[in-house]
């Protein structure tokens, strides 16, 4: 639970990072560019990466993973665009249905009553939390909106699976290494092919910027693959418990200190978010004492 705690810490840091930067008029590209700069950094001075013991059969998760992740950044951005932040935002939260049912169809967990009540509450929770309030959304539209938002549900639920994946390999840091390095090349040249197109600007303040939101996407990332390997029985658990833990810490962030409202629904969202946790942080007590009641 620990990792999990520190995963869920550092992902609301890179989205309130992101809120931030759209407040002071950020280029958000640029900075999520030298964000994997100082994720690659970070790895090589933390993590010691050795390729010597690299599995081949890992290479093709890496490489769609080092393309999916900047990739899924820019799809996000056109679908905030022309479906909304409402409808963006719930295709993301929606995509946790691809990574649970993965856990059970894919990595042989098996369900139990605890789990599914721990799960069906945090799916719960998730739809409380989704902000109805449609004149938040703005007011273009594509006829390709849909499209959009079906990309962002199934590469969000994609890498989760993938990054279940690479928990299981052992060389974990040059696991890490490569999907930055990809994640990097994929990002820099994206970013030069605008800069020399002049469809932007290149600014020196976005690489301090982008080292900090880099910091904390490590940080995100890393955990997250350690919580799948601490808990490698029980991947729902970690799904779940980190999408809806960041989904309370992010709510309860927006309330206290960026002073957003909240209806009764989020309200009541954040409550069943904390029982779903809590139910999954003591499966194995509820599991003996729900055999020891009937």
């Amino acid at each position: 639970m620990f990792y999990i705690f520190l995963s869920i810490c550092c992902s609301v840091t890179v989205s309130v990072m992101l809120k931030l930067a759209r407040r002071y008029q950020i280029d958000v590209y640029q900075a999520i560019t030298w964000n994997y700069s100082a994720a690659l950094l970070l790895t090589w001075i933390f993590l010691h990466p050795h390729f010597s013991q690299l599995a081949n059969s890992s290479l093709a998760i890496y490489f769609v993973l080092g393309v999916l992740l900047p990739s899924l950044f820019l799809v996000i951005a056109a679908s905030v665009k022309y479906s909304g932040i409402v409808r963006t935002d719930v295709a993301q939260r929606l995509s946790l249905f691809i990574p649970v049912l993965s856990s059970f169809l894919l990595f042989s967990e098996k369900p139990d009553l605890v789990k599914i009540v721990g799960i069906s509450i945090g799916f719960l929770a998730l739809i409380c939390l989704i902000p109805f309030n449609q004149k938040r959304s703005v007011r273009r539209r594509s006829s390709f909106s849909w499209f959009y938002l079906m990309l962002i549900f199934l590469g969000m639920g994609v890498i989760d699976i993938l990054l279940k994946q690479v928990a299981k390999v052992n060389n974990l840091s040059s696991s890490l290494f490569i999907v930055f390095s990809l994640a990097f090349a994929v990002s820099l040249l994206g970013l030069l092919y605008q800069v020399s197109t002049k469809r932007m600007r290149f600014s020196w303040p976005h690489i301090p910027i982008g080292w900090l939101l880099g910091t904390a996407n490590f940080g995100n990332i890393l955990f997250f693959i350690k919580a799948h390997q601490t808990l490698s029985d029980r991947p729902s658990y970690v799904f779940s418990s980190m999408d809806v833990g960041v989904i309370v810490l992010g709510a309860s962030i927006g309330l206290l200190v960026f002073k957003e409202k909240l209806s009764w629904l989020n309200v009541s969202g954040i409550a069943l978010g904390l029982v779903a946790i809590l139910i999954n942080s003591f499966h194995d007590s509820l599991v003996h004492l729900f055999a020891a009641v009937f």
